[in-house]
């Protein structure tokens, strides 16, 4: 139940809180949100802060960045921190079975780092067609080891902790480790989403650690102990990541994945011993006076957003304000970049992904010139960026959903974007008898290989790392000096939500936990999708008479941002999950 109007709050921030960065802050903390059901929303107030700050989308995670920053540690020391204790509290989104993109600032330098899946070597394009030669049904796909791509996430952690840490690795491992020991008390949104799911119970292993006997999840409060994921986490601690990728955990992780009685899959400790992650130039764009900046390829994300935000460019945003006139242009943006992602975007070292050409500012102004501003185009073709290599593929598709995201900004003005997964919710549902559930990304990968007589870009590949929607992203001011850090879970959705964000951010000049709140509205190349259940379903008449074919559907994005101000730090965490922004 929304509790308060999500878009009146956004309203009386338009006129209230356009000033807040340049306002004296009362420097409070968020207070954690009342229990909610895994859908359900409790509004909240920004979270404020004067040295750093972590949003995160569980309070002890977040709590344990705040002790790792208190304690002086770095933004990249606080999001280890963080992701090892969302990977128990919060184990149905990320996690060390998963994979991640990081996007790391130290005041003068944007760095990101791939730790996204790998296909295993014994990987071919036909992995998820049936006998007859045609698609496997999602779940078919999804659960057992089929799906399991080789983990990214603990060497992505070990890899920007070599660079940018400040404390040792084995302490910003104990508070997850500490936790495991001691258990945490089952939220009510991870009791919710235990009683909706269909899968896991089926996996001995996961049974046994999230339910009772009878079947029924552990009710929300009762205290759930990890020792199996404790004596991992100190292992690592101890011997590193290598401890991971190799010897008992590398092996329970391959028998896990190959064991599995309907689904095995094929990957092998060789898979694991040769992951490494990816440095990649960070892709960045001008809008307005602001410069964002994310994860280019394999992430189609961060170009997404480009897109999006370089068709809104065009107008006069600021002046819409939001209403069905706002969601007719987020929408028809939202067409011209899923098409163009749909074609184009794939792992890199593997296709010719033309990014110079499809973020060039003369070709997304040939683009925004398509969109009508009375008449939306239904179902927009994708175009024909400049500076491409080769043209051989067709479209595809492929999504996540068990994603979490970490917005951080450290005393020092670094600051941390961090978007992580293990894809489906609760992932592959299996788990390892070393105490994590592992990732399903490779159904993140077209089921099809090819379309129209063309190799689809984002089929199945040895070694091939998935495409991705997620966007962790930075906005530096006209000064180039930070000024905002924000992404979100929710698959495919999430270059509509960064985008709306920002737009709430840069245009509406709202402070983050508002602009975090605000209805989520956009197309991915289909339907018109409004929020449900917010103020967002009123629009709905006066987009029908511009031709939108609309549907109202549940947007649960999970949006942290924290923006630094001249007073200060000021954080959101989507109401519509149970995060917080706090900090020192």
């Amino acid at each position: 139940m929304i509790v308060q109007s999500t878009l009146r709050r956004g309203l009386v921030g338009l006129g209230l809180l356009a000033s807040l960065p340049f306002a004296p802050l009362a420097f409070a903390q968020a207070v954690a949100p009342s229990p909610e059901a895994p859908t359900g929303r409790t509004l909240k107030s920004a979270g404020t802060a004067t040295k750093d700050m972590v949003a995160a989308a569980n309070p002890l995670a977040a709590q344990a960045g705040r002790e790792i920053l208190a304690a002086g540690g770095s933004a990249v020391d606080a999001a280890i921190a963080v992701q090892l204790v969302l990977n128990l509290v919060e184990p149905q989104s990320s996690g060390i079975g998963g994979g991640a993109f990081l996007v790391f600032w130290d005041g003068t330098t944007m760095t990101t780092l791939d730790g996204r899946e790998t296909a295993p070597a014994a990987a071919k394009p036909e992995r998820f067609l049936g006998p007859d030669g045609k698609p496997m049904k999602f779940y078919e796909a999804v659960v057992g080891g089929r799906s399991v791509g080789v983990p990214g996430t603990l060497r992505l952690l070990e890899t920007a902790h070599k660079n940018w840490g400040k404390l040792s690795w084995q302490q910003v491992i104990e508070p997850a480790a500490r936790l495991a020991e001691e258990g945490f008390a089952i939220s009510p949104r991870l009791n919710g989403l235990l009683t909706q799911e269909k899968y896991l119970q089926n996996d001995p292993v996961a049974r046994a650690y999230f339910y009772e006997p009878d079947g029924t999840p552990k009710a929300v409060g009762t205290i759930l102990k990890n020792p199996n994921f404790a004596r991992t986490l100190r292992t690592v601690a101890e011997k590193g990541a290598d401890a991971f990728y190799s010897g008992e955990i590398a092996q329970d992780i391959v028998a896990t994945v190959t064991g599995h009685p309907t689904n095995p899959g094929d990957m092998t400790l060789e898979d694991l011993k040769g992951y490494k992650v990816q440095e990649r130039e960070a892709l960045c764009g001008n809008y307005r006076v602001y410069r964002i900046c994310g994860m280019g390829p394999p992430s189609s994300g961060q170009v997404a957003v480009q897109q999006i935000m370089g068709v809104l460019e065009t107008q006069d945003m600021a002046a819409m304000k939001p209403g069905p006139e706002a969601a007719h242009w987020m929408a028809e943006a939202g067409r011209l970049a899923y098409a163009d992602r749909a074609l184009f975007l794939a792992d890199p070292a593997f296709v010719n992904v033309p990014v110079k050409g499809l973020t060039d500012p003369g070709y997304i102004k040939s683009r925004a010139a398509l969109v009508d501003p009375n008449k939306s185009m239904g179902k927009a073709k994708p175009g024909d960026p400049p500076f491409q290599k080769t043209f051989l593929w067709g479209p595809s598709d492929g999504i996540e959903y068990g994603t979490s995201h970490i917005s951080i900004v450290d005393r020092d003005g670094n600051a941390v974007s961090m978007t992580t997964t293990i894809e489906d919710g609760f992932g592959a549902r299996v788990m390892t008898k070393s105490g994590f559930l592992l990732n399903n990304e490779l159904t993140d990968f077209s089921f099809a290989t090819t379309e129209d007589g063309k190799p689809i870009a984002n089929r199945v590949e040895a070694g091939k790392r998935p495409r991705s929607s997620m966007a962790p992203t930075m906005v530096l001011d006209g000064s180039g000096k930070l000024y905002a850090v924000v992404g979100s879970p929710g698959g495919s959705l999430i270059p509509n939500y960064v985008a709306k964000t920002l737009v709430g951010l840069l245009d509406w000049k709202l402070d983050p936990q508002v602009a975090a709140d605000l209805p989520n509205m956009g197309s991915r190349n289909g339907p018109t999708e409004l929020e449900a259940g917010t103020e967002a379903e009123a629009w709905k008449p006066a987009l029908e008479a511009k031709g939108h074919e609309v549907k109202l559907i549940d947007q649960n994005s999970g949006i942290h941002a924290v923006v630094v101000t001249p007073a200060g730090l000021v954080g959101g965490a989507d109401s519509r999950r149970e995060g917080v922004a706090i900090g020192n």
